[in-house]
């Protein structure tokens, strides 16, 4: 049995009022996060912080400038094909609230009530009772 590979992925929690930013994944090869789900974020790439990781990903797929607050919590989660680590932040963003869905299909903004609702990756799912 091989190893799976582990890919380390940040994510925002960015809030407006009492509302959280959701965000919907395209279509992917792996049909278990395609179109679900997620907290805005992306890979660690090597030599980079958690912090500049979330900077450069939200930058890049929203083209948004966030600042990275406090470490929310964080979970591994084994999928069939490959294992996620993932880190949560609470994020604020820029004075500018409008990003563009350059790596998305959709974004909602919704209660901490309404989350439980959307078609979540597992791994994000888990991170939901840290909010």
């Amino acid at each position: 049995m091989t190893e799976k590979k582990q890919s380390n992925v940040v994510g925002a929690v960015i809030m407006r009022g009492d509302k959280y930013l959701c965000m919907q994944r395209t279509r992917s090869r792996y049909p278990y996060i395609s179109e679900r789900w997620e907290f805005p974020g992306g890979k660690v790439e090597e030599g980079e912080s958690h912090h500049e990781a979330l900077i450069r990903e939200i930058k890049e797929e929203m083209d948004w400038d966030i600042y990275v607050g406090r470490k929310l919590g964080a979970t591994v989660y084994e999928y069939p094909d490959f294992r996620v680590g993932i880190t949560l932040y609470l994020c604020k963003a820029g004075d500018n609230d409008d990003f563009k869905l350059l790596e998305h299909l959709d974004y909602k903004w919704l209660t901490r009530e309404e989350l439980p609702a959307l078609n979540w990756t597992a791994a994000d799912r888990e991170l939901l009772p840290l909010l």
